[in-house]
C-alpha cells in the first residue's frame, strides 16, 4: 500500500479518492473546500490544509480540479504540491482536463523536482468515478505507466497510453470536443423536431437506437427530454464550455479548421453568458428555446 495525496474533491474526485482508501492506501486529500472532505476523512483519509501538506512523504500525488487555473494552484507556489517533501521519484499523476501547454508546462515543472510524471486525463461519469469504471488516458514513459499501474488500477477498468506525456491530454481534448459537437447537435436535433411538431419521447427513442446514436447522444436525448438541467449534475455548461475551447485551441494550434468546434463553442458561450454556467450541459436545449 502507498500513501497517495489526492488534491481536488469535485464531483470526479471524491469518487476517485474513495477509491483509493477502499483500497487500502493512505491517502491525504486537499480540498479548497474542506468540508467536502468529510465523508472521505469517516473513511479513513487525512485532511490536509494545503497542497503541500498533502503532499508530505507521498509516494503519488494526484489531481483533478476544474481547470488550469485550479492546477496552477494545487502544483505550483509555497503552499503547492511541488513544495512539499514528498517521497523520492514519486509520481505526478493530473487526471484533470486541462490545455496542452499547461500539461506540458506542469511535467517540466515536476521533472525539474524529481518527480515522475503522466498526464491521464479520464472518461466517465461522477458514477463512473465513485465504481472504479473510468478509463484512462496515459502520456508518459511506458516504464513509469508499468510502475504506476497498481496505483491507477483502483480508479479504472482500462488504462489506454497515447504516446509521450501530453498525448493523453491531447487524445482527452479531441473526445472531448466531438462530444461537445454532438451535444449541440442533439440539442438542435430536439429542437428541431419540436418545431416540426414530433414527439419528442418518440424521436428520442429512435435516435437512440439509430445509425446517428452514440453514448453521447443516447444520455443526451433521455437528460434533455427530462429537463432537469438544476439537479444530479453530472458535467455543468461552464466544464462543457471549457473543455471545447480548449479543444479548439489544441485544433487551431496544429492547423485543423475546426469549423464544428468553433460553432459548439460558440453555443456554449452563448449558454454561460445567459447565466446558466453551473446548470447541467443539458441546458442548451433551452438556449434553442429562446
Amino acid at each position: 500500500m502507498a500513501r497517495i495525496a489526492f488534491l481536488g474533491l469535485g464531483r470526479m474526485g471524491a469518487g476517485m479518492a474513495a477509491r483509493l482508501v477502499a483500497a487500502g492506501h493512505q491517502v491525504t486529500v486537499y480540498n479548497r473546500s474542506p468540508e467536502k472532505a468529510a465523508g472521505l476523512v469517516a473513511a479513513g483519509a487525512t485532511l490536509a490544509a494545503t497542497p503541500r501538506e498533502a503532499a508530505q512523504g507521498a509516494e503519488a500525488i494526484f489531481a483533478m480540479v476544474a481547470d488550469d487555473d485550479a492546477s496552477r494552484a494545487a502544483w505550483l507556489g509555497a503552499d503547492g504540491a511541488l513544495a512539499g517533501e514528498y517521497a523520492p521519484n514519486a509520481f505526478a499523476v493530473e487526471f484533470s482536463t486541462l490545455s496542452r501547454p499547461w500539461v506540458l508546462e506542469l511535467a517540466k515543472h515536476a521533472a525539474a523536482h524529481g518527480l515522475r510524471y503522466l498526464d491521464s486525463p479520464v472518461t466517465g461519469l461522477p458514477d463512473a468515478a465513485a465504481a472504479g469504471a473510468l478509463v484512462l488516458f496515459l502520456g508518459g514513459d511506458n516504464a513509469d505507466i508499468d510502475a504506476a499501474r497498481p496505483l491507477l488500477e483502483p480508479l479504472c477498468t482500462s488504462i489506454i497510453r497515447f504516446g509521450q506525456v501530453g498525448a493523453g491530454t491531447s487524445y482527452k481534448l479531441i473526445q472531448n470536443l466531438l462530444g461537445s459537437i454532438q451535444i449541440a447537435a442533439t440539442a438542435e436535433a430536439l429542437r428541431t423536431a419540436e418545431l416540426a411538431g414530433l414527439d419528442l419521447a418518440t424521436v428520442a427513442a429512435t435516435l437512440s437506437q439509430g445509425g446517428a446514436a452514440s453514448p453521447t447522444v443516447i444520455r443526451m436525448c433521455r437528460e434533455m427530454l427530462a429537463g432537469s438541467h438544476d439537479r444530479d449534475i453530472a458535467f455543468t455548461a461552464n466544464l462543457r464550455l471549457k473543455d471545447t475551447r480548449i479543444g479548439v485551441e489544441l485544433a487551431d494550434a496544429v492547423g485543423t479548421p475546426a469549423a464544428l468546434g468553433h460553432t459548439a463553442q460558440d453555443i456554449f458561450e452563448r449558454l454561460v453568458a445567459t447565466g446558466h454556467g453551473e446548470l447541467s450541459e443539458t441546458k442548451v436545449i433551452d438556449l434553442l428555446r429562446d
